[in-house]
């Protein structure tokens, strides 16, 4: 039988006990806090060691993205004759891709924000193969819209993007020549996949060829797995703060937080993504148009072909060295990438002139020039970034300047070709194009700071309500006062509770002298631990 006097000293206790615990639950959160603050300021980008292999993962995702979307070509003329349409309807399955590529690539970054990059490019791996397995049972052309454009399209949203975006966070020092490295699998792939392709078509039927490029395309969820986080995501930890401080946030307020809006009021990223937009509105057309241009001055297939492979040995030698000399920090990366871009302009339009009656050899080294220049700016397109709108916004900023851009690519091309049915000939294409680079970089050359010798300090941290991309400082502080105290009534709750339990009732209101001067370091610590992690 329970003696009556300890269930009544059980009894008077539990109030004081169960504060204990409550005091101790709020200490151990703060400690977990604290310890993960800790850690997002120790890690931070490593310059090597696991930093080449998810270099080694961007090389196999740009060339299952893109040099795949380069040389889907071999299969034009198979689905013409299949599906007995178009040049013109067949010609929109590589053009719906590439833009759900580009119109989706915010959505990809925002699920970065939210997630992290490793499960966003495993997702968009495996859609990227579905698209392609699912295209090689279709019977209609609107089939391949809706798998090869549409789910295809989705995965490398979801692959490429973010996969950049773990590059430039793994680099600091050695960004650019990182970048270059990872953007070489474009050119090889270029190399390797039409002649495995047209191979692939003869021997399986595109059927086939499509069935086995969907299981390639399922190892970049692979390469998604190679992605080790270097922090917890960005937005999560603003969401949980946001929460804390204000019970919820806004809808609205989380939409901007995740796909980064704020930097639509950012003049130094709209004038960039503007200049970025010409670019990409004349860098694609030589690729489009440059065999048809060779062939049509006199030339024959097999030295119109060598051109194009000639351009892309060059392009992939001119990305490796582009990155290696950003890296040197000698000159400013957004003079290099002007440096690049308006070389690429003036190659542009000296193109068509130096082919003139018959003039291979002017023809061939002009080209080697271009695809040089052309693969030297690919690098530092995504470098000067994080320059422009700081680390913190980097994925939202790619997400947002792919959007914007892509209206350059869907439109440089179709016009290329108006002006071809206009004239009859490319030279007012290549010439159109060479000025679209040029204008391009003379909107760059409008940037804050760019006639500047030396990079400008980093956006600062304290400008978020100023359109600057950066933490909420009003929310972090609101959260580290109301913290504040949360943890000086556990402080006391813990003291008392080791206390008798009447001491602890009657002293349950009240404090000794010396205890706010035992609390004052401890805020102070408080204090710059919480804005250690900005």
């Amino acid at each position: 039988m329970v003696d009556l006097g300890v269930l009544a000293c059980m009894l008077a206790g539990w109030p004081s006990s169960i504060k204990h615990l409550q005091s101790k639950e709020v200490m151990a959160k703060h400690e977990e806090k604290q310890q993960r603050q800790q850690s997002c300021q120790a890690v931070g980008a490593p310059d090597g060691g696991w930093g080449w292999v998810v270099v080694g993962a961007l090389f196999m995702i740009s060339a299952l993205v893109f040099g795949l979307l380069r040389s889907l070509g071999v299969f034009f003329v198979e689905f013409v004759q299949y599906f007995e349409e178009s040049a013109q309807a067949v010609s929109w399955i590589t053009s719906i891709g590439v833009a759900v590529q580009q119109l989706l690539s915010p959505i990809g970054t925002a699920a970065c924000n939210a997630y992290g990059a490793r499960p966003v490019i495993m997702l968009g791996g495996f859609l990227s193969g579905l698209g392609l397995i699912l295209a090689s049972q279709a019977t209609t052309l609107t089939h391949l819209y809706l798998t090869m454009g549409i789910i295809s399209g989705s995965g490398w949203a979801l692959v490429f993007t973010p996969g950049v975006a773990s590059v430039m966070q793994y680099f600091t020092v050695r960004r650019s020549l990182a970048m270059g490295l990872g953007f070489t699998g474009v050119g090889l792939s270029s190399f390797a996949f039409s002649p495995l392709f047209q191979y692939l078509v003869q021997t399986y039927t595109w059927r086939g060829a499509l069935l086995i490029l969907g299981a390639l395309s399922l190892n970049m969820v692979a390469c998604g797995a190679l992605i080790r986080p270097l922090g917890p995501p960005k937005v999560v930890e603003r969401a949980e703060s946001s929460s804390k401080s204000s019970g919820c946030g806004s809808f609205f307020s989380r939409v901007c937080d995740y796909f980064e809006l704020s930097l639509l009021s950012h003049r130094g990223f709209l004038t960039y993504c503007l200049a970025v937009t010409f670019f990409n509105a004349g860098y694609f057309i030589p690729y489009v148009h440059l065999v048809a241009h060779s062939r049509l001055v006199g030339f024959s297939e097999y030295q119109a072909a060598f051109v194009i492979s000639a351009t892309g040995m060059t392009d992939i030698l001119g990305r490796v060295i582009s990155g290696w000399a950003s890296d040197l920090q000698r000159i400013r990366t957004v003079h290099l990438l002007t440096t690049w871009t308006g070389l690429v302009g003036v190659f542009l339009l000296l193109l068509p002139l130096c082919s003139l009656g018959g003039n291979y050899v002017g023809l061939l080294a002009v080209s080697l020039a271009y695809g040089f220049c052309a693969g030297a700016l690919t690098p530092l397109v995504f470098a000067v970034v994080p320059q422009i709108v700081g680390m913190e916004c980097m994925l939202g900023a790619l997400g947002l300047l792919q959007l914007i851009e892509s209206v350059g690519g869907l439109l440089g091309a179709p016009f290329s070709g108006w002006l071809r049915d206009l004239t009859g000939n490319y030279t007012s294409s290549f010439v159109v194009a060479g000025g679209f680079l040029i204008l391009g970089t003379l909107i760059t050359a409008t940037l804050p700071h760019f006639f500047s010798c030396t990079n400008p300090p980093p956006p600062s941290p304290k400008k978020k309500a100023k359109n600057e991309c950066t933490e909420d400082g009003l929310l972090k502080q609101t959260f580290s006062a109301d913290c504040e105290h949360e943890k000086l009534h556990a402080l006391e709750d813990v003291r008392y509770s080791d206390r008798d339990s009447e001491k602890a009732s009657y002293h349950n209101h009240t404090t000794e002298p010396g205890s706010e001067a035992e609390h004052v370091p401890l805020t102070a610590d408080r204090t710059e631990a919480e804005g250690a992690c900005v």
